[in-house]
């Protein structure tokens, strides 16, 4: 039997000799790079490369090798590309994704529109973000925000996109994709759910909740210890001005200190949400194509190959390029079954090269790419 010591200097020895090898494969890469700069042909040849593989599985000596070879050389090939997408950057090709920088995001003498009625956390999170300076307007649903951007009819929409609790809201983030509107800000608001009721209510007293199915998930275990009946309405604020047209003080919502005085309930209890930390991330959506200078954060939406390994070929380009990858979501895609659409967010700005790096190689290699925003 061979010395352990020796099998191992053996293998540094080969190590050396498949670096070797590997570096002067990418400079004859270079050559590549260059030629498909100065003919306009697309990095990823996708044919090509399933030719290549396949020639390359059948020089293994048997299936096991044949299998450990073609994925070596798809990571080979992915790093091929991956550096042909720097050269090219670095040439001026595909350096600009489409976003003039601005200093700050202007707040007065601004419109914004926001789902719900006052009283709402969105709307919370638009005065809070925005100042007494602007101008609100308030629609029913999430889609006719999004329309009042695109339409003009609006500078911004605030939005609610993500619950620490509950998660992602699931229809702005379609709502995204089907908008070219863009994220520019993002806003946290603490939610604290307040038991509210009429002046003079007591709590002994109270039989029926009216709430948004969320705020009575967000406060199960308060409701269900005094045993009440929950009602399900559109959302808390509604509630609130439901309650406050009743003269029936056995009937209670849940909704914000807020939306409380707006309406003129008196709160019986504050914090009945069982998350003391609560919080929810609004975004702020115009249909300018803008990048606070400050901004540190990409939000992107892909669909790819139903191939494997095509996600981590995906993601394979935020980790090349260093980047920091703080958030990945999927969801359904209409009418495709068991087909996924990815949002991917990660850390960085629209004129950092390692983010245009990455953009360049998820859009070449993805079906439908879309840069939601850098906030």
């Amino acid at each position: 039997m061979k010395d352990l010591q020796e099998s191992r200097k053996e293998i540094d020895w080969i190590d050396d000799e498949i670096i070797k090898l590997f570096e002067r494969r990418m400079e004859v890469c270079k050559d590549v790079a260059a030629y498909k700069l100065n003919t306009g042909k697309p990095v990823l040849d996708r044919k090509r490369e399933l030719d290549k593989l396949k020639v390359l599985r059948e020089k293994a000596s048997d299936s096991f090798y044949a299998h450990g070879v073609e994925e070596l050389f798809e990571q080979i090939m992915a790093m091929s590309r991956k550096m042909q997408y720097k050269l090219l950057t670095e040439e001026g090709v595909n350096n600009d994704i489409g976003f003039d920088v601005v200093d700050e995001l202007p707040k007065e003498d601004v419109t914004v529109v926001y789902q719900g009625i006052p009283g709402a956390y969105s709307q919370q999170a638009a005065t809070e973000y925005f100042g007494n300076k602007a101008e609100y307007l308030c629609v029913t649903t999430f889609r006719e925000a999004m329309k009042y951007v695109r339409d003009g009819k609006a500078d911004y929409a605030v939005l609610p996109f993500e619950n620490s609790s509950a998660g992602i809201v699931t229809d702005v983030y379609d709502l995204l994709v089907e908008f070219s509107n863009c994220i520019v800000d993002t806003f946290d608001v603490r939610i604290e759910h307040c038991l509210c009721g009429l002046k003079g209510a007591k709590i002994e007293e109270i039989k029926d909740v009216y709430s948004h199915p969320q705020a009575f998930m967000q406060s199960n275990s308060f409701i269900e210890e005094h045993g009440w009946g929950k009602v399900n309405l559109a959302n808390t604020a509604i509630s609130a001005r439901y309650i406050s047209e009743q003269s029936d003080k056995s009937r209670a919502c849940i909704a914000s200190e807020n939306a409380a005085k707006i309406y003129g309930l008196e709160i019986l209890h504050r914090g009945i949400n069982f998350n003391a930390t609560n919080t929810t991330k609004f975004i702020i959506i115009s249909k300018e194509r803008i990048a606070r200078r400050n901004a540190g954060l990409i939000c992107i939406s892909f669909e790819m190959p139903h191939t494997s390994g095509s996600l981590y070929q995906m993601l394979s380009h935020i980790i090349y390029n260093d980047l920091n990858m703080t958030s990945i979501q999927s969801r359904p895609i209409p009418e495709q079954k068991w087909e996924y659409r990815f949002y991917v967010e990660f850390e960085g700005k629209a004129n950092q090269a390692g983010v245009v790096n990455a953009l360049s190689g998820i859009n070449a290699e993805s079906l439908n790419m879309k840069i939601l925003g850098n906030y």
